[in-house]
């Protein structure tokens, strides 16, 4: 019982202390035009959305920035900043290079309090020095090396436009030791440990909060090496990367004593329990579950019955996935299971598939739960990273990002190369104390939180709206790739104009639809009376009033749990004759 709560505070912790996400990889053979995929789902309950710019720059010799952890916004020190920085728009720079992440945490005695480093930081750090994925592996490797990773364990999604890779990593520590000479305190163990792994052409990964890398191939200097080789890491024949000492270390702590083959990175340094199984390993179940169909013999891992039978990392889809698929999946609840989060009395009697936390619960000495699932009204943004290799890169990197609730919002497509982010979603407009009726985090956020009210029902007109963007974007992108190109050869810098329009007036254009079509939800649904409508356009009377006014009904399932619940309180008595 002792540690299944501790289990569960821990847990809770990392809820509001970080950022607890899903993240899909999609290699170039598995998706349906070649491109390869990355997704981010932000879930924060601190985390305020909005669209990150940072512009390209040249520093002289000495620059210093200061580091901030992304949880606290805290300083956290300065590092010497790069002769030359990239463009990134998002979490994707003008080489198409992006990087996500999930927080797996680990084992907290491993985070290094004299580390400069954070989660978040790097990944910035990263995208801001790397034309390549390898390089960014490189970047995360060596920065957290030299300046100590402030953070607990993290596993990263980093893809360019011809590979995808995932990379856990996590700290060494703290072991405080004094400089004879300088009687300087520093730390004897900084560092990180970590594995990186190449996702094979033609399958797709997945993590969510659970470090997932197990055994590896161990050095070869073909397909595999150590960072102490880290100068052939862009070596194409090379699928495996990881810290000289990743094993040496966990011996060292007692984590591992087998032989070097079977050392497992996420058995040493993220041993699974009950909450990493049903919590975290579950929504990479369901993804899985989405593209191949045949999971079901993982189920009882999944759901934290057994710790045998771990899923495998990479999985070869059933079919080509597209960037809709994508966003499809970031709004699953786990719909076609047992654990429906749709369909219990939770849900209340309009099938909200949400939980307000906290995510524990207890009654009668007991402690219970409710699900974790993929799609939580705690997202701060979500996006999907495209990156194209048939096209220059400032045109072939496709940013869809969204804001909110990653089940309800519209991913919009922002071009990597675009000059400038728009207002609406711009830093500085409003943030999570300051409400912006012209932010597009809050205008989203208006709806869902309307939906919560009507579920059932409002859903279907939310999933109208992106159906319909979905078809618009769908027949905009390569009318305006081709214009896009067709300028690049004329005048690289109208092209850019050209996308940033583009970028801008699709962002805006939403926004002011998306506000409308709040202001639509509320007339629709006042004071539950459903207002009848065609196409946006509600149906008068000959004397203007409302015509066909429908009102709620409670599905037979509610009706039952309140008949189980009060028996004959609410039943309509027979009249008697006289």
């Amino acid at each position: 019982m002792k540690r299944t709560l501790l289990i569960f505070i821990s847990l809770f912790c990392l809820t509001f202390s970080s950022t607890p996400c899903t993240s899909y990889l999609v290699s170039k053979g598995a998706s349906v035009d070649g491109s390869t995929m990355i997704t981010y789902i932000g879930d924060s309950h601190i985390r305020y959305g909005n669209l990150y710019f940072k512009p390209r720059g040249v520093w002289s010799d000495g620059t210093m920035i200061t580091i901030y952890d992304r949880s606290s916004n805290k300083p956290l020190g300065q590092i010497a900043q790069a002769k030359e920085t990239y463009q990134v728009i998002g979490f994707m720079n003008e080489y198409q290079v992006s990087i996500g992440e999930t927080t797996f945490g680990g084992r907290s005695e491993l985070k290094d309090s004299t580390g400069i480093i954070d989660w978040g930081s790097i990944m910035f750090l990263a995208l801001q020095r790397s034309k390549t994925a390898r390089e960014a592996i490189k970047v995360i490797a060596e920065l957290t090396a030299e300046y100590g990773y402030h953070s607990s364990g993290e596993s990263y999604s980093i893809a360019d436009p011809n590979e995808v890779w995932i990379m856990e990593i996590v700290g060494k520590g703290t072991d405080l030791k004094t400089d004879k000479k300088t009687k300087a305190k520093y730390n004897a163990n900084r560092g990180t440990v970590w594995v990186a792994m190449r996702v094979p052409d033609g399958y797709v990964c997945a993590h969510a909060n659970q470090a997932r890398i197990t055994t590896f191939p161990l050095e070869d200097g073909v397909k595999s090496i150590s960072s102490k080789s880290l100068d052939k890491i862009n070596n194409p024949s090379i699928e495996v990367v990881y810290a000289y000492d990743v094993i040496d270390f966990a011996r060292s702590k007692g984590y591992f004593s087998g032989n070097d083959a079977d050392f497992s990175f996420c058995e040493a340094y993220a041993p699974l329990d009950f909450g990493a199984a049903r919590f975290c390993e579950l929504r990479v179940w369901a993804f899985y579950n989405r593209v191949c169909g045949d999971m079901q013999q993982y189920w009882d891992y999944a759901t934290g019955k057994t710790k045998s039978g771990a899923m495998p990392l990479f999985v070869k889809p059933n079919r080509k996935l597209s960037y809709q698929d994508l966003t499809a999946a970031m709004g699953d609840y786990l719909q076609g299971t047992e654990l429906d989060m749709s369909k219990d009395v939770g849900a209340g009697p309009h099938g909200l598939p949400y939980r307000w936390r906290p995510m524990t619960w207890k009654y009668n000495d007991k402690e219970y739960f409710h699900e974790r699932v993929t799609a939580t009204q705690q997202t701060a943004f979500s996006w999907v990273a495209q990156m194209r290799n048939w096209l220059p890169n400032h045109i072939g990197g496709l940013f869809w990002y969204g804001l909110d609730d990653a089940n309800h919002t519209v991913h919009t497509p922002f071009y990597c190369g675009m000059s400038s982010v728009p207002h609406s979603y711009a830093e500085g407009n409003g943030d999570i104390l300051t409400y912006s009726d012209n932010a597009a985090f809050w205008v989203f956020n208006r709806v869902s939180h309307f939906s919560y009210l009507f579920y059932d029902r409002v859903i279907v007109d939310i999933r109208k709206k992106q159906n319909e963007y979905a078809e618009k974007y769908k027949a905009y992108i390569p009318v305006i790739d081709a214009g896009a190109v067709s300028l690049h050869k004329e005048n690289p810098e109208r092209a850019v104009e050209f996308i940033t329009d583009f970028s801008h007036n699709m962002a805006n254009a939403l926004v002011n639809d998306w506000k409308n079509f709040s202001n639509f939800l509320l007339v629709k649904y006042l004071d539950g009376n459903i207002k009848q409508e065609i196409d946006g356009e509600f149906i008068r009377t000959p004397y203007g009033f409302p015509k066909g006014l429908k009102q709620f009904d409670y599905p037979d399932e509610w009706k039952k749990t309140i008949i189980d619940q009060t028996g004959d309180k609410f039943l309509v008595p027979k009249e008697k004759s006289e």
